[in-house]
């Protein structure tokens, strides 16, 4: 790895208390929501911005606002990275360690160079408890009884299970027909996904058609399912349609090397 490769981490929080923890870990701190954030943290409601959509959109209203502000200006041969303050990406030679410093990426792993894009390692979708199937899923399984089985469960039954039947479908149409199949191929024929919304890439022009794929998605998405909308399996409806595209976008457009994700709440470190 050439020494003037940088890694540059943005860690998306909640809260203005956290700013010192970020800090430690020489992370960029950034301020989403409605806490009172000092002038240290990084916000997404400056230039342009979808600020106002947060609620809604979680972690990508900063995504929008880094990719129209901030992205031209950050160095070439920059790692660009993203956590939350209770997602980071692990340290594989120290990940057994008790401080969270010592567990998280502090510097480029030299495999790196070889792959375009770092995606959180997979979450399996497969081992849903059957009694949580039968208690929020009882039309899937009568539509689709082979679901009763684990072998049977995809990305897609998931989606259903959690956020409602048909929400995902009406999603899928407004795709444009470069990934309306193969993104329906993704859901129906994976039992598990890269997790977390997060990514880690040096590739600018990567990024940035990435960016470009899912907020023209997302915003045909809000002229069907607007703003109004209750509960937290609801609500945040933009950031579940991003969370399952991102891992299908990547893997399909990139060379892609997983990587380990540890969950650790700053709130209670």
């Amino acid at each position: 790895m050439q020494d003037k490769d940088k890694l540059l981490i943005y860690c998306l929080c909640l809260e203005n208390r956290l700013l010192n923890k970020v800090k430690n870990f020489n992370y960029v701190p950034v301020g989403l929501g409605k806490d009172n954030f000092s002038i240290e943290w990084l916000r997404d409601n400056s230039g342009n911005n979808i600020s106002h959509k947060n609620p809604y959109y979680g972690e990508y209203s900063f995504h929008y606002w880094f990719w129209k502000n901030m992205i031209d200006k950050i160095d070439e041969n920059t790692w660009m990275g993203f956590c939350t303050y209770r997602r980071f990406w692990g340290n594989k030679l120290d990940e057994n360690l008790s401080k969270l410093s010592k567990k998280i990426i502090q510097k480029i792993p030299e495999e790196w160079n070889m792959y375009d894009v770092i995606l959180g390692d997979k979450i399996n979708v497969q081992g849903i408890k059957l009694m949580k199937a039968l208690k929020h899923g009882k039309k899937l399984i009568l539509k689709n009884p082979k679901i009763l089985f684990k072998k049977n469960r995809n990305i897609k039954f998931q989606f259903d299970l959690y956020h409602g039947p048909g929400i995902l479908d009406k999603a899928i149409e407004l795709l444009d027909d470069n990934n309306k199949e193969d993104f329906k191929n993704y859901l129906n024929q994976n039992g598990s996904y890269n997790q977390g919304n997060m990514f880690i890439s040096k590739s600018k022009k990567l990024i940035k058609d990435y960016y470009k794929d899912i907020f023209n998605w997302l915003e045909k998405c809000e002229k069907i399912f607007g703003f109004d909308l209750e509960g937290y399996n609801k609500k945040r409806i933009y950031a579940f349609l991003a969370e399952r595209f991102l891992p299908y976008w990547f893997n399909k457009n990139a060379k892609v090397l997983e990587w380990p994700i540890i969950f650790q709440d700053l709130n209670k470190d």
